[in-house]
């Protein structure tokens, strides 16, 4: 099958422009823009049809014929003559000038928005880093994510004043009052913050870090509370399913993922199956080939039901919110189905580039959007990869079953270079994740769709349609939760572009061995061989956990979250991370089911916002904090027991002791506005104790804290290294310990520059081994003949 590619590199030339003009200094990007579009005028206009001199040609002729004698005087072919070599020679000059033209054309737009977000008193704020008052628009929806010591809710928005000015700018609000979540898109507030210059390259004019609620002045559009309403309408169908099934329907059907629970949507991550939680081509696919079916059956013919089509297209966007990621979706999808439904695969390609080109010269940002290069990569894959894979499966499955296989692989080999970028991971169970999960996605999104639009009339026929729906959800559900458990089911790789050379290259490797009988089997025999050294080892060697484990430091990225062994299945854990799934997972592994405490150290959200991965699919008996908190804990131990630890306090699990050393009862009660050291030094500093074990876990406690504590502290073999190795760390605090082993708990490649290289050198002062989660995983402390030892889980 052939493929029509002359929209191709005007696509690719409009994209890359705009990708690598973003962030450039504002003369550069006009003269770039500038110079194409002249080059591009010399080559479609100045240069056009160069007339051929018969002179000339006569004579080349003739020198021709003279030089080959009688077989020369044949005609030559039509290629071969000069007016075929000067059309050709005009062919590429119209080519290179229209690939010209775009890329001037995505400059200039770059240009352009460059200028009218650097100028202006929005720039002019954020380059002061001033505080000032303005109104904005909503331009996407509130999105919560665990920040340094709070959670932080992002919202993108339009600056419509600033003070008494009038602009019309985007920005970025980074606000922490849980209030700003319930707002939509298009409403207008109205706000104050600190203004800052944008990190990074991007068309934004400022990072607003907002203060306080917002005061809102206007409610949403008609059209965004029609959606909301829907959308509402929806979540309120759903709530008699099982609390998994009630998060992922309604991401299935509209996007709205408000109540997925974070360790499932790592689970789809994990599987290779995110796609299905986020409106795609893929959903409205679906939707528009049930509403033309539908067509068909009611006797519509061709000339009518491509206007329900369309209706049923805004329905979805309208539904789904119009945000740049849903109309991408709402193309692409449009693009396949036009593939599909005409039979003519070899357009997809050609419509596929046009979306493109029209995409990134509407929204340039849309050209450094890593979601936007997996819908166009997965786009790309079913329409070039997939056919001709579909058949060659063909001659030996069964239609269906190489169909989607086809579909499945396609896609998942064009996003791999992408998602290897992203995640430093490479999925293996992907594929047959999908394979599994593929039947239930059509149902599961047919009935989900078709509860939202009865919802709003009747809510009891909407529960009864999610019914069935919610048991293909739940079928869905198994799958991302098998295959995320399953081992290996994802390998980790170079992240970066380095990475997604690696690995392009590694499929070049492939290619080559598939395409070589000889190469085939040489690489038959070194997997086997492969796969017998690792079962032998996975056989021979120790899991995980080691046995005997007395303590985890769990992996949680920038944050804590430590499991003390309290008997089989049991566990104490203190703190919970920044994010439900990574301790979940661990506690997992651990094959931990029953909490008999948890402690949260301090209410920051590194420590706390965890949480719910702790209680899923556990019981968790009582909760202990510092008493100084502001309650911040309280929205994540709803339904919980729970006490406020004191100094001297102790608490026995099994023969493990508890007690507490810090913070004094004395100290008084922080406020929501007390700051990061305040709040670090509020920290439950618990000893842990059991015959043969001993350790100290300091919390986040600083200098002034840990000077405090200097008296009191006992010697222990293993030290939870306070606020993961940050410089504030007394000597005499470290050395009061006297312990062997110190773990520091501790995102890779975190912005505070933790662990301190100060802090690691006086650690090896002190002769402590060092162990850290993002070097090596989740840590083991074990006991020995002679004492201690940590293990790695990596």
């Amino acid at each position: 099958m052939t493929h029509d590619l002359r929209l191709l590199a005007p696509a690719l030339a409009t994209w890359l422009t705009a990708a690598a003009t973003i962030g450039l200094p504002q003369p550069l990007i006009y003269a770039v823009a500038a110079t194409a579009a002249v080059a591009s005028l010399y080559l479609l206009i100045a240069h056009r049809d160069r007339p051929v001199r018969p002179r000339e040609s006569a004579g080349r002729a003739t020198a021709s014929r003279g030089a080959r004698g009688d077989a020369a005087a044949e005609p030559a072919p039509a290629a071969d003559t000069p007016k075929a070599a000067a059309g050709a020679e005009r062919g590429r000059r119209i080519v290179v000038g229209v690939v010209l033209a775009c890329a001037a054309a995505s400059a200039g737009g770059v240009a352009l928005r460059t200028t009218a977000v650097d100028g202006g008193p929005v720039r002019g704020l954020a380059r002061a880093g001033r505080f000032a008052a303005a109104e904005a628009v909503l331009t996407g929806d509130p999105r919560a994510r665990p920040g340094n010591g709070r959670q932080m809710i992002i919202i993108r928005a339009r600056a419509e004043a600033v003070g008494r000015s009038r602009v019309r700018v985007p920005v970025l609000l980074i606000a922490g009052d849980p209030r700003w979540l319930r707002l939509v898109p298009s409403q207008r507030v109205r706000l104050r913050g600190r203004f800052a210059t944008p990190k990074g390259a991007s068309l934004l004019a400022a990072v607003v870090i907002v203060r306080g609620p917002p005061t809102v002045l206007s409610g949403p559009s008609r059209v965004q509370r029609a959606a909301e309403h829907v959308r509402a309408r929806l979540r309120a169908a759903v709530d008699r399913l099982p609390p998994d099934r009630r998060g992922v329907l309604p991401g299935m059907v509209v996007g709205d993922t408000s109540g997925l629970d974070p360790s499932l949507a790592d689970d789809f991550r994990t599987a290779g199956l995110t796609h299905l939680l986020v409106v795609s081509g893929a959903n409205l696919a679906i939707v528009i080939g049930a509403v033309l079916a539908l067509c068909r059956v009611a006797g519509l013919g061709r000339r009518r039901a491509p206007p329900v089509a369309v209706l049923a297209v805004f329905a979805f966007v309208v539904v789904a919110r119009p945000e740049p990621s849903v109309l991408r979706a709402a193309v692409m999808g449009s693009i396949g189905l036009l593939a599909l439904f005409t039979g003519r695969q070899r357009q997809g390609l050609p419509a596929l580039a046009a979306a493109v080109l029209l995409l990134v010269l509407i929204d340039p940002e849309l050209a450094r959007s890593y979601g936007f290069a997996l819908s166009v990569l997965a786009t790309a894959g079913l329409i070039v990869l997939a056919p001709p894979w579909r058949e060659r499966l063909a001659r030996r499955l069964p239609g269906p079953l190489a169909d989607a296989l086809a579909v499945a692989a396609a896609a998942e080999v064009a996003v791999a270079p992408v998602l290897v970028m992203l995640s430093g991971e490479v999925g293996v169970v992907s594929v047959f994740a999908n394979l599994l999960a593929a039947p239930a996605v059509a149902p599961a999104t047919l009935l989900g769709a078709l509860a939202a639009a009865t919802a709003p009339v009747s809510l009891p026929l909407a529960r009864a349609v999610v019914g069935p729906a919610g048991l293909a959800v739940g079928w869905i559900i198994w799958v991302a939760r098998t295959a995320a458990a399953l081992p290996y089911a994802t390998i980790p790789w170079t992240s970066g572009g380095l990475g997604a050379v690696t690995l392009l290259l590694a499929g070049a490797v492939a290619l080559l061995i598939l395409r070589s009988r000889r190469l085939r089997v040489v690489a038959a025999a070194a997997m086997t061989g492969v796969l017998i050294a690792i079962v032998a080892i996975r056989v021979t060697a120790p899991g995980w956990p080691p046995p005997g484990w007395q303590m985890v430091a769990c992996d949680v990225g920038q944050g804590d979250a430590l499991a003390l062994s309290a008997g089989p299945g049991q566990a104490v854990v203190v703190d919970t991370g920044p994010d439900p799934a990574p301790v979940d997972r661990c506690l997992r592994r651990l094959g931990v089911r029953d909490v008999p405490l948890l402690v949260l150290t301090h209410p920051h959200a590194d420590h706390i916002n965890g949480t719910s991965g702790v209680r899923h699919g556990r019981t968790v008996r009582g909760v202990l904090t510092t008493p100084l908190s502001p309650g911040r804990e309280a929205r994540f131990t709803s339904g919980l027991h729970t006490a406020r630890a004191e100094p001297g306090q102790q608490w026995q699990v099994g023969d493990l002791t508890l007690t507490v050393l810090a913070p004094p009862a004395t100290a008084s009660v922080l406020s929501p506005k007390d700051d990061g050291t305040t709040i670090n030094n509020a920290s439950v500093v618990v000893v842990a104790r059991r015959p043969g074990f001993s350790a100290l876990l300091a919390g986040d406690v600083e200098l002034d804290a840990q000077r405090a504590l200097e008296s009191s502290v006992p010697s222990v073999q293993v030290l939870k290294v306070p606020h993961h190795g940050s410089r504030s760390q007394d000597l005499r605090f470290l050395a009061a310990a006297h312990a062997s082993i110190a773990l520091i708990s501790v995102g890779e490649h975190n912005d505070y520059g933790h662990p301190s290289a100060t802090t690691l050198g006086l650690l090896r002062g002190l002769r402590t081994q060092i162990h850290r989660t993002d070097k090596e995983g989740d840590i083991a402390v074990v006991r020995t003949r002679t004492g201690v030892a940590a293990i790695p889980r990596h």
